[in-house]
């Protein structure tokens, strides 16, 4: 009844529940002047009621462990209800037992590298910019998404045929609008980053080097014919992942300096400040 992968993930369930309510116990103060320590009974009825009918020691703590176990449940639910996509599994709930076919050709998966420049661009963004430890969260989310999906679609069916058309129906028409509104607010954060780290003249020639360039492997992508969904895929992974490359080095090397002055004065290299005096 209960599948393999079930068991593993309700087993770390009631250790993380266990873990979180020893140490919201252990964490807190001796409160009742009967019981101290582990033996206090008013800590642990605050614990195992979430903090309704008593106190917590640590919040952050006994919050990150709860909500390890509520992750793991929600896990162990799903993969249940999906049979862990595993054939044996699968024809326990068949009349006749009989055993599906095998698992077939696997996709090609690139969320693992791009998990990787989400988890970079975190590291980055704590360091250098709070905007760039957004983008990185928004990444690793999409992908940890993105990733699950294209898990559970490889295993769905033994006919490759059949599971690239059930990912598809499920994830294109989230895929496509909001790509392109990710990709559009990344570009415009990254290059922005690059316009204000140079020169005004500098701005110009860059915005002019990568339009060109995006509208060069547009033509390409177009008239030449049967190109590869993984050579267009790689392609565009390469060039969103050299934009942010180099917001990040330009966000870290910092903007050019502006200088207010007064009506006027010169604007080469210069923002007008309308609070100034003349």
């Amino acid at each position: 009844m209960f599948t393999p992968g079930f068991r593993l993930f309700f087993g770390f369930t009631l250790a993380a529940i266990a873990a979180a309510a020893v140490y919201g116990v252990a964490s807190g103060s001796a409160g009742d002047t009967e019981y101290f320590g582990v033996l206090n009974v008013e800590a642990w009825v605050g614990v195992l009621s979430l903090g309704y009918k008593g106190g917590i020691g640590d919040h952050v703590g006994y919050v990150v462990l709860m909500g390890f176990a509520v992750l793991s449940a929600m896990v162990a639910v799903f993969l249940v209800a999906f049979r862990d996509a595993d054939a044996e599994s699968v024809a326990e709930l068949t009349d006749d037992v009989q055993i599906p076919a095998p698992q077939g050709q696997l996709e090609a998966n690139y969320w693992p590298a791009i998990s990787a420049v989400g988890v970079g661009a975190i590291v980055v963004g704590l360091a250098i910019n709070p905007m760039i430890f957004v983008i990185g969260l928004v990444i690793v989310g999409a992908v940890i998404f993105e990733w699950m999906i294209a898990a559970w679609a490889d295993r769905a069916t033994a006919d490759p045929e059949v599971n690239r058309s059930l990912r598809n129906r499920i994830m294109r028409p989230v895929e496509y609008p909001v790509t392109a509104a990710l990709g559009i607010a990344i570009l415009v954060l990254a290059m922005s980053r690059v316009f204000l780290a140079v020169s005004k003249f500098s701005a110009v020639m860059v915005a002019g080097v990568v339009a060109t360039a995006i509208f060069v492997i547009a033509v390409i992508f177009v008239t030449v014919p049967r190109i590869s969904r993984s050579v267009i895929a790689g392609t565009v992974a390469l060039v969103c992942v050299g934009v942010l490359v180099a917001g990040v080095i330009t966000a870290a090397v910092g903007s050019r300096e502006f200088h207010h002055v007064g009506p006027g004065g010169d604007h080469g290299e210069h923002l007008e400040d309308s609070g100034a005096s003349g």
